[in-house]
């Protein structure tokens, strides 16, 4: 079987406003110290690991295939037969979910990284799964090739 994906996107926490945040809180802890050493390194920790978090979406001949590493080792499977519907949509990651990461609600899970569009993916017999996407169509348009074939 072929395991290429069709369809790859990959995307990183790199918001403006996240690196603000933590080179403020830097910033205010020297400025307004005294230094707290290891409080900086906290925050460097902290800045380290959200630089370091990544999402990879796959689409393949046997399903969607989702890692955000590195959080997971190795892929998260979602197969064709688990499938009962899809769509891309724009959603509200804060309203919806409570923010961006791997997000549980009732009845739902999202894996999101930034921005406001993804795909909504229905299962049959476990929670829905939203996927964000910055190419949320073109996403679309792989699973329909895939899955149709």
């Amino acid at each position: 079987m072929n395991t290429d994906p069709v369809y790859r996107e990959v995307q990183q926490f790199r918001q403006r406003w996240l690196w603000a945040l933590l080179s403020g809180t830097a910033l205010l802890m020297l400025v307004f110290g005294p230094v707290s050493w290891p409080g900086l390194v906290i925050v460097g920790v902290v800045a380290a690991f959200v630089y370091s978090l990544r999402l990879e979406t796959e689409v393949r001949a046997d399903g969607i295939y989702l890692k955000m590493w590195p959080l997971h080792r190795s892929f998260r499977r979602i197969a064709w037969s688990e499938i009962d519907q899809y769509e891309a949509r724009t959603y509200r990651p804060l309203r919806e979910f409570g923010g961006w990461g791997i997000r549980w609600a009732s009845g739902k899970r999202a894996y999101n990284v930034s921005g406001t569009r993804g795909v909504w993916i229905q299962r049959t017999n476990a929670s829905d799964v939203l996927v964000g996407s910055q190419h949320a169509d073109d996403f679309v348009t792989a699973i329909n090739e895939v899955s149709t074939n």
